[in-house]
């Protein structure tokens, strides 16, 4: 198998998992508890969130764990729209980029529910978003906008701190989900601006069920989970120790890393692109191709069906669009920078990882086209 589907998921790094391992049942206990080795696990929590900190470009106190990126972003609209410092000014209006991430649309639409009224502001064929179509959009009840960072299908890097500019200036709160950043770029919030922003572990080489959300600092939330009071009131129950010091462990491989690992995906994805095209018989065409992009991410036109392709090329693992209602996160995508139905069928996401070799992705391009040129006529 070679699998270059890294933007949907990565394998847990070793380090991490050692890191882990302790915690599992030698360290059990929950920080909370009065007891000596609850407290050194308590520190070990802290340390790992000065770790997600640091890689965020933040203060340990501005970080809230939780399960995902999902969580995350849930908590990021609802906390916000609930907050007390929004309270008594009533319902809103909700402005939400066309690119964003499953759990960022599903939160406006409950919120939508609830009476917010919900506007979408479209994405530009480059696949990049224009700060004066945002502004154009807000109004006086404006009360959140949320733009994504990178879009995990076309790699396109978003404007973030330009509509932030725009927003604060008319008192308006930003939230950024960054998840599919962290491990590929630097990241410095305060650079962006953001009022808030969401981690996930699973993107950048950390454990499924971990993830964070940055606050900035004086922002009040409203917390979504209701119990005992932890992570600064906005989340009940149990910590996930293991999952938060795996988080942070892959926090620390995300700081050192992110600077290098930059010029070998431009390097790889090169590599790639020519050996597919020196192969196939017809040509390919690459998405948003003009725009600034996260290195590791390719979204490729091919000659003929995707799922045709991925039955004959079945030593490669790639993501495609589903075919079926309701729309998933690829087929909007496409669709945002208005690519065809027979377009999306055609298409396909490669997004290579720390761990992809040249090898691997030689062989990729070679698989690709032999199995694409044995489908054309």
């Amino acid at each position: 198998m070679i699998y270059l589907d890294y933007n949907r998921t990565t394998p847990l790094a070793p380090s991490v998992l050692e890191a882990m391992q302790p915690f599992w049942m030698t360290h059990f206990m929950l920080p909370g508890q009065e007891h000596a080795q609850a407290q050194a696990v308590g520190e070990s929590l802290e340390q790992a969130r000065e770790s997600v900190a640091t890689m965020v470009g933040c203060e340990s106190f501005e970080i809230v764990f939780t399960d995902g990126g999902t969580e995350a972003n849930n908590l990021a609209v609802f906390g916000q729209l609930a907050s007390p410092q929004q309270k008594g000014v009533g319902l809103g209006h909700v402005l939400i980029s066309s690119l964003e991430h499953d759990s960022v649309i599903a939160a406006a639409r409950q919120a939508e529910s609830m009476g917010y009224e919900i506007e979408t502001f479209p994405c530009e064929v480059d696949g990049v978003v224009d700060p004066e179509r945002v502004k154009s959009m807000l109004r006086d009840n404006t009360r959140l906008v949320c733009l994504q960072l990178a879009n995990p299908v076309l790699g396109t890097l978003q404007p973030v701190r330009e509509v932030a500019d725009i927003c604060h200036n008319r008192g308006v709160r930003v939230h950024c989900d960054a998840s599919q950043v962290f491990g590929k770029l630097p990241v410095e919030v305060t650079r962006l601006r953001v009022d808030t922003m969401s981690v996930s572990g699973h993107k950048f080489y950390g454990p499924k069920g971990s993830g964070a959300i940055y606050v900035r600092r004086g922002l009040r939330l409203s917390p979504i989970r209701f119990g005992e009071p932890r992570e600064m009131g906005l989340r009940a129950g149990a910590e996930n120790v293991p999952g938060c010091i795996g988080l942070g462990a892959a926090a620390n491989l995300a700081s050192r890393c992110s600077s290098e690992v930059a010029d070998n995906f431009y390097e790889q994805t090169a590599l790639f692109l020519n050996g597919l095209n020196s192969s196939l018989r017809k040509e390919c065409v690459l998405l948003a191709e003009d725009s600034v992009r996260i290195a590791n991410t390719l979204a490729i036109e091919m000659p003929c069906e995707a799922s045709r392709i991925q039955k004959a090329a079945r030593q490669l693992v790639f993501a495609t669009a589903q075919s079926i209602e309701p729309a998933d996160e690829m087929t909007r995508s496409l669709q945002a920078i208005g690519c065809s139905e027979a377009q999306i069928r055609r298409t396909i996401r490669i997004s290579l990882g720390w761990t992809t070799s040249r090898d691997e992705v030689q062989r990729a391009a070679s698989l690709l086209a032999e199995a694409c040129d044995g489908i054309l006529p």
